[in-house]
């Protein structure tokens, strides 16, 4: 080997030594574009991740956002739906109050003629009742049906009074029941009313009793009926505690 160096010339020896020096220059050269390159690239990879993680977040807001209005119109959805069940209830139901509204105008309408025939029956049967209070009763019926012919009373108004009517007849027959008044010939008597079983008249002073008659009118009774008849009246004024009675009644009153 230093044979061989001592036979090259300092010329060539110098050469190689430039060419040696300019390769390791070279060398350096190209390192250093790598190393630039890497970071450029490491740069450019954190770059990239960085908009790779704020697309992300970007996805994920989305989504998140997409589940909440998908939330929100799956609840309007079944909003909707009941809202529709509803509204479809109240048109059945408005029908159902059409239909009843046509069957109130028809019922308001045939009310009065129905309620007139009432009166009229009940007049007609007071007239062939018992006479007990036929004065109060005629003037409650002459009340009702001056009432009914008011334009401003309404139908149900006067079936309302005409079964108050019929109510206070009724009531007639479930009681005992007491009041003054006088006999054709101007005696002033207690009349007796016992339901519509029977009715009894006694004198103020007692000394006198009788018991109306369908048939007949009124027909004295003798003097054994006189402490049962004060006792009725009694009973009806309140004055003793009601008891059992020994009264004559003809066998078609019961009926």
């Amino acid at each position: 080997m230093l044979v061989l160096l001592k036979n090259i010339s300092l010329p060539v020896l110098f050469g190689f030594s430039i060419f040696i020096s300019s390769n390791e220059s070279l060398i350096e050269i190209n390192m250093e574009s790598v190393l630039e390159v890497g970071r450029e690239n490491q740069l450019l990879s954190a770059s990239s991740q960085d908009k790779i993680d704020l697309t992300e977040r970007q996805t994920d807001k989305i989504v998140n956002e997409y589940k909440v209005v998908a939330k929100q119109v799956e609840g309007l959805k079944l909003y909707n739906a009941q809202k529709r069940i509803q509204i479809q209830a109240q048109l059945d139901l408005m029908d159902k109050l059409d239909e009843q509204l046509v069957n109130v105008v028809v019922m308001q309408r045939q009310i009065p003629p129905l309620a007139q025939k009432m009166l009229d029956s009940l007049e007609n049967f007071i007239k062939l009742d018992t006479p007990f209070r036929s004065e109060e009763r005629r003037n409650r019926i002459d009340l009702v049906r001056s009432s009914m012919a008011k334009p401003k009373v309404t139908a149900s108004e006067q079936v309302r009074q005409v079964l108050e009517a019929y109510n206070i007849e009724g009531e007639y027959g479930r009681k005992i029941d007491t009041y003054e008044t006088k006999l054709e010939d101007g005696t002033v008597v207690n009349i007796l009313v016992i339901g519509r079983i029977g009715m009894f008249y006694q004198t103020t002073d007692e000394r006198q009793s009788g018991r109306w008659d369908k048939e007949a009118g009124w027909v004295e009774l003798d003097s054994s009926y006189r402490k049962p008849i004060r006792d009725g009246i009694r009973m009806a004024k309140k004055l003793i505690p009601t008891d059992m009675l020994l009264m004559p009644v003809v066998k078609g009153e019961l009926q």
